[in-house]
């Protein structure tokens, strides 16, 4: 068993950093040796981590941005691929004074967190993906549908109608009867809230956009997985997840050598949120138990490129 992990008081510090001319908000919390950097997922922000965050904070240099277009960062016209996003993770590593660190995405966030690992092995050590985007086809019909043309303008009128304001008052009844209490319920009013702003609802399309057409995933990292074998993997997945099925789950466990893959019974997408204690302990475990990856340049050249004996004639 790990040791016990510090309680939910531990001080949590928000921060700001002004990257390339924009302002990249992120909570940080502890002082350990090794960092881990936590990426949220679509439409939400590092309030996603608000219970995982002070949980991790005895042992590790904790780390959680608001991607740009998210939570408290700035909205600006720009790219908002999955480079882009890891880009703006090397660049708060680099900004902050760390070389190296742990990622671990949670849905767009794993997505992210695969590509930073892709575009900069030198700076991952160990890689956590939970209900992760890019290891398959299938997601949400409603997510779907919003990369349909026009959807950005269905959206906006949508919000800027009393309709947003009858979910809103759900949300207060649902706590007249205890429900609101719950971490879950409050992320996914707080991502309706964030909607209501125009420049998040820009970010918020263009980045679904980026990822997903109306046939599902358009963006999958199944073949380059291979390259993982050299990095530290977890999958982590809730088996009532309906936002992205269980099954990609299963087949990132195939194709990434040596990964491990925990299940959450019971859970949905939210697994930060539904399941805080029980994921920051299962991230304690994995970390404490597997050595980090140190990748070197050349080794990383190995691996893209063939043997001469292999290339074709």
């Amino acid at each position: 068993m790990s040791p016990r992990l510090l309680p939910a008081s531990t001080e949590v510090r928000s921060a700001t950093v002004n990257l390339h001319g924009h302002d990249i908000a992120y909570r940080v919390a502890g002082e350990g040796p090794e960092v881990v950097v936590l990426i949220h997922g679509i439409a939400g922000s590092s309030s996603t981590w608000h219970d995982v965050l002070p949980l991790l904070a005895e042992r590790y240099h904790v780390i959680a941005p608001d991607l740009h277009g998210h939570g408290e960062s700035a909205k600006p016209r720009t790219d908002y691929s999955l480079s882009s996003y890891a880009n703006l993770l090397r660049d708060l590593l680099f900004v902050l004074g760390h070389r190296r660190a742990t990622f671990v995405g949670h849905s767009l966030g794993g997505g992210v967190a695969m590509q930073a690992a892709y575009q900069y092995p030198e700076r991952c050590e160990r890689l956590v993906l939970v209900g992760s985007g890019g290891l398959g086809k299938e997601v949400s019909p409603i997510l779907r549908a919003l990369t349909l043309p026009g959807s950005e303008y269905v959206l906006a009128a949508f919000l800027a109608t009393p309709a947003h304001k009858l979910v809103r008052e759900l949300g207060h009844q649902l706590g007249r009867i205890g429900i609101k209490t719950d971490r879950l319920v409050e992320e996914l009013f707080g991502s309706w809230e964030r909607l209501t702003d125009p420049r998040t609802q820009r970010a918020f399309i263009h980045t679904i956009r980026a990822v997903i057409d109306l046939s599902g995933q358009r963006v999958s990292a199944r073949d380059r997985l291979y390259l993982a074998s050299e990095v530290p993997t977890m999958i982590v997945w809730g088996d009532k997840d309906s936002i992205i099925p269980v099954e990609h789950g299963a087949i990132g466990n195939t194709l990434m050598p040596g990964s491990r893959l925990e299940i959450f019974s019971g859970s949905g997408h939210f697994i930060p949120l539904e399941e805080p204690e029980r994921f920051a302990r299962l991230l304690d475990d994995f970390i404490q138990t597997t050595e980090p990856a140190a990748i070197e340049p050349d080794s990383w050249r190995h691996r893209l490129v063939p043997e001469p004996e292999n290339l074709p004639a």
